[in-house]
């Protein structure tokens, strides 16, 4: 069955006894990492979904998402890893000491039509496989309407609705990166977190003596399995270790 085709458009209106939800949405797709999946709720990835994921300066942000692209990829999906941020070199070098080895693809495009563009030709070659995207950084990201060299909230408004509509159009995954300050607040606008169906968060624990260093991984927000849910993590050389969670599979 294939996971990557349009989703046809219904008309406004339709009663909703009329509408029949395509069997590719209701089939979960599991990360392969224990503490991510349970942070969906327990049962992976839904088809369709995109979302947020940020986390203070130093976390760990590219780390769980390059750790997660690896599992993915190794887990049967098609993977594709664009960086705005890095040089493609500095994202192989770090996936060399991350010791990932299961070939997912990388891509350094900053200009979201173009960037989609080209994940259509790679979705269209492994159309059998389910299709995730990750994008590292929205606040990088230039959203091809406006050349003004600016990127500004509304560019990443515009960037983030356009990665939003690619993951309904075509029953795939997008994971955007956001960039939070110091006090842990997301740059630019609060609507950004209102346009996803998922917000995780990866902070740092600074005052349990006990946990001082853990990583955090929350999950604010998930219309998919429910939020509330927090693994505790070990950051290390090699990647992330859990050691702890808080919430129940759902």
């Amino acid at each position: 069955m294939k996971l990557n085709v349009k989703i046809e458009d219904i008309a406004f209106g339709t009663s909703i006894q009329d509408i029949k939800v395509p069997d590719m949405l209701k089939k979960r797709v599991p990360s392969g990492l224990g503490y991510f999946d349970f942070a969906l709720g327990g049962r992976g990835f839904t088809p369709s979904l995109c979302g947020l994921f940020t986390g203070t300066p130093g976390a760990g942000k590219t780390t769980m998402m390059l750790t997660l692209a690896n599992s993915l990829q190794g887990h049967g999906a098609q993977v594709v890893f664009n960086t705005a941020e890095e040089s493609l070199y500095q994202v192989k070098m770090s996936a060399e000491r991350l010791r990932l080895r299961h070939g997912f693809m990388l891509g350094g495009e900053s200009n979201v039509p173009a960037l989609l563009k080209g994940c259509d030709k790679i979705r269209k070659k492994h159309s059998k496989r389910p299709f995730f995207l990750i994008v590292d950084s929205l606040q990088c990201m230039d959203d091809g309407h406006f050349n003004s060299g600016r990127i500004t909230t509304a560019t990443a408004e515009r960037s983030l609705a356009q990665l939003t509509s690619y993951a309904k159009e075509n029953a795939c995954n997008v994971i955007v990166i956001g960039q939070v300050n110091k006090d842990g607040k997301m740059s630019g606008s609060n609507k950004l977190k209102h346009m996803v169906d998922m917000h995780l968060h990866l902070s740092v624990e600074e005052k349990d003596e006990d946990l001082l260093g853990c990583r955090i991984l929350k999950t604010h927000k998930n219309r998919f399995g429910g939020a509330g849910h927090a693994v505790f993590l070990r950051l290390k050389k090699g990647g992330l270790t859990e050691i702890a969670r808080i919430g129940e599979d759902g």
